[in-house]
């Protein structure tokens, strides 16, 4: 391998080591001693790939929240046309793709509160590009001003509710059933609306 290559794969290593322990460990109690032990590299090596912990957290994040964003927006591409279909796929694909990996759910949805200043702006990031998803779908406007009410503020408080039935999912000791999530998460953006 070259230099490039042998970076590139140390990289990875790290990144799959910090998926892990992020989720297991929390952000906080996993160093970089930690992440690097289960890499197979050194602390030296570890500072070739990224500037610190921090920077090793926004990477794993927006690998995260890209993947998810890539599903979610695919799903709401292939659903049927009319508008509840649509959100019922996006909401529905979200919540099944976020929970099929607890690692997953766990970095998404309570990592990145625990890692704190680092993530502010990644975070706010994310959330601006599942708004984004749901602001551009047509209809949803109309039923917005029609119910009174602000559609982004809809989607901020759509998006809110999700991260807390995530969060509950994420903390059970036993994995909850993934489906009550979905009708719950569907229920609620319906008559926020319909309201």
């Amino acid at each position: 391998m070259s230099a490039e290559e042998r970076l590139e794969e140390r990289r990875e290593r790290l990144i799959s080591a910090a998926y892990t322990l992020y989720a297991e460990l929390g952000f906080p109690d996993t160093t970089i001693e930690k992440l690097c032990t289960v890499a197979r590299i050194s602390n030296r090596a570890f500072y070739e790939c990224f500037d610190s912990r921090d920077q090793l957290m926004m990477v794993v994040y927006g690998r995260c929240v890209r993947e998810t964003l890539e599903t979610v927006a695919q799903a709401v591409a292939e659903a049927p046309e009319t508008l509840e279909d649509r959100i019922e796929a996006g909401i529905a694909t979200y919540v099944r793709f976020v929970t099929s990996d607890r690692r997953r759910a766990r970095i998404l949805h309570l990592e990145v509160r625990r890692a704190g200043d680092c993530l502010t702006v990644s975070r706010q990031e994310a959330v601006a590009g599942f708004c984004r998803i749901l602001e551009e779908e047509p209809g949803l406007s109309a039923m917005a001003e029609q119910a009174g009410v602000e559609l982004r503020l809809v989607v901020l408080g759509m998006l809110g509710a999700m991260q807390e039935l995530l969060i509950e999912w994420a903390l059970a000791a036993e994995p909850l059933p993934v489906e009550p999530l979905i009708d719950t998460a569907v229920h609620i953006f319906r008559r926020t609306l319909a309201a």
